[in-house]
């Protein structure tokens, strides 16, 4: 909140149920918040409550796909001097680093001079580490993962079997991420809709990355994307960090 400075227009990238907005939010109390998330159920409801919880506080709520380039629009009258994004937790693993460093690019101009950002990011570690946490024992991110196989069937018409597809996770040390493949345990095909999909047993589909970064790979991944890195906090066991950049006044 300090690096940010509390005069700006904070932005945040995926806020969801704005639990960890909220954190920041107590701290810096900007005068403006614009919330974006692609659920806008969820968008609405956690902007309503911090519109109550921060009465002085113009709270915008804007759904669209922040993959995408993203316009805030005229109706939002937003005034502060200062924009800063907002980007907690480690969703920009997800990316692979080019597309990430595009994805930052891309914002650059919507924050414009002077603006800054806030980012989370998952950093290089143990790979039996990385594996146990993608092969937990609790099986909580295999459910996370099969769980598309019942979002394909619910939402897109398919007839997946999830009991014939195996959770499968691992670290590439290469690439520096964890991939999450579902894998097929038989020979079969699938329907989606009007179309089938063959599947020879072993096969698998790729279903999320997670990149994992050092500081300094991060850093110069920002450096790329034209911003400045001003400062980064890390936990104790280095596990997880936090970037501030700034972008040219």
């Amino acid at each position: 909140a300090a690096a940010i400075g509390g005069n700006c227009c904070l932005i945040e990238i995926g806020c969801g149920s704005s639990a960890k907005s909220r954190l920041l939010l107590e701290a810096l109390r900007p005068p403006e918040f614009v919330a974006v998330d692609i659920a806008a159920e969820q968008l609405q409801t956690s902007c309503a409550a911090l519109g109550r919880d921060f009465p002085q506080m113009k709270t915008v709520a804007l759904r669209a796909d922040f993959e995408q380039a993203i316009a805030i629009p005229a109706a939002a009258a937003l005034q502060a001097p200062r924009r800063a994004l907002y980007f907690p937790g480690s969703t920009i693993g997800n990316f692979t680093p080019a597309d990430a460093q595009k994805f930052l690019a891309r914002w650059a101009p919507l924050l414009g001079k002077g603006g800054c950002a806030l980012i989370g990011v998952d950093l290089k570690k143990d790979a039996a580490r990385l594996h146990d946490a993608y092969n937990d024992a609790q099986g909580i991110t295999a459910e996370f993962n099969l769980n598309l196989l019942t979002r394909f069937n619910r939402e897109l018409g398919a007839d997946f079997d999830r009991a014939a597809f195996a959770h499968r996770a691992f670290y590439d040390a290469i690439a520096g991420r964890i991939e999450m493949h579902l894998e097929s345990l038989r020979a079969q095909s699938v329907s989606i809709g009007d179309r089938k999909f063959a599947f020879a047993a072993g096969e698998t589909m790729r279903t999320e990355i997670s990149c994992k970064y050092s500081v300094e790979e991060f850093r110069q991944l920002g450096r790329a994307a034209g911003f400045v890195p001003q400062q980064c906090w890390a936990d104790p066991g280095n596990l997880f960090a936090v970037h501030f950049f700034a972008l040219p006044a």
